[in-house]
């Protein structure tokens, strides 16, 4: 019997949707288990610097950071297209400002973050906090500006908000590719057999919850920030799509140009590990 592995992913929807059937035992992983922690994507991120956890969500942002220790798997990933991070601000508000205004950021390995550096010419005077406190935080003027991720696409309206920019747009009007926001990662000194059988154990979980979505809901809503059955819906049908199931040929060439020009511009570092975790998956 294996060691358990390590497993890390956050509270939203998407993720508790995508990982259900493998956190209960509803699918056939022989003798893989797993010891199971969930938390904010960005705490995630900068636990994942000790190199500790086996498997994690991370940011894209975090995992080109982190490409030395942790290599992508190519199911569960969240990419796309109409689902980019917004900035946010109250009505009125000039974006032409943007500069010299604060602006609340989900975490400072988020992809959101690594959007607006790519996006604003110039640094950026940013405040890093849980993506749930960053719209009541613009609402009430604390901040001048705020970048949004997960549900915040669906309840920004709600906080008096307008977006200014769907970051996601601009990124495809750029590039014509997906936008690349998360993924999942395993350590890369796990044996490729163990790898590659997590890799296809994600792949199998994604399409039970396909299959059987009403087992999900308790489990999803017991996590979500947002409880609304309507939001949760959007939330898990915009995030989970094929390329959770599968990253791809589109979805790796997104993840290679976010990385390249992030790395042109300084944000990222080189590295010439290569991108995926299981070599034998192509």
């Amino acid at each position: 019997m294996n060691k358990p592995l390590s497993l890390a992913y956050s509270t939203c929807p998407n993720d508790t949707y995508i990982f259900y059937a493998l956190a209960h035992g509803k699918i056939d992983l022989g003798d893989l288990s797993f010891n199971i922690m969930l938390n904010d994507v960005e705490h995630l991120n900068q636990e994942a610097k000790k190199g500790i956890v086996d498997i994690s969500k991370l940011s894209f942002t975090a995992i080109g950071h982190l490409l030395e220790t942790y290599g992508l798997l190519r199911s569960g990933a969240a990419l796309g297209r109409g689902c980019g991070p917004l900035i946010v601000a109250r009505k009125g508000t000039d974006l032409n400002d943007i500069k010299s205004g604060k602006i609340a950021v989900p975490g400072l390995w988020t992809t959101a973050n690594l959007l607006l550096g790519l996006f604003i010419d110039g640094t950026p005077d940013i405040v890093p906090m849980t993506f749930d406190k960053i719209m009541p935080a613009v609402t009430s003027g604390e901040y001048d500006y705020g970048v949004i991720i997960h549900e915040g696409r669906f309840t920004y309206k709600r906080y008096g908000l307008e977006c200014l920019v769907d970051l996601g747009e601009w990124w495809e009007a750029e590039t014509t590719l997906p936008i690349p926001l998360g993924g999942i990662v395993m350590r890369r000194n796990i044996s490729q057999e163990i790898i590659c059988r997590v890799e296809s154990g994600i792949r199998s979980s994604i399409e039970f919850a396909h299959l059987n979505p009403l087992q999900t809901n308790h489990y999803v809503k017991s996590h979500a920030q947002e409880l609304s059955d309507d939001v949760v819906c959007q939330h898990i049908n915009l995030y989970v799509n094929e390329f959770s199931l599968d990253i791809g040929r589109k979805g790796e060439a997104a993840i290679e140009t976010l990385f390249a020009k992030a790395r042109k511009r300084g944000i990222l570092p080189e590295c010439d590990k290569s991108l995926f975790a299981c070599e034998n998956n192509n």
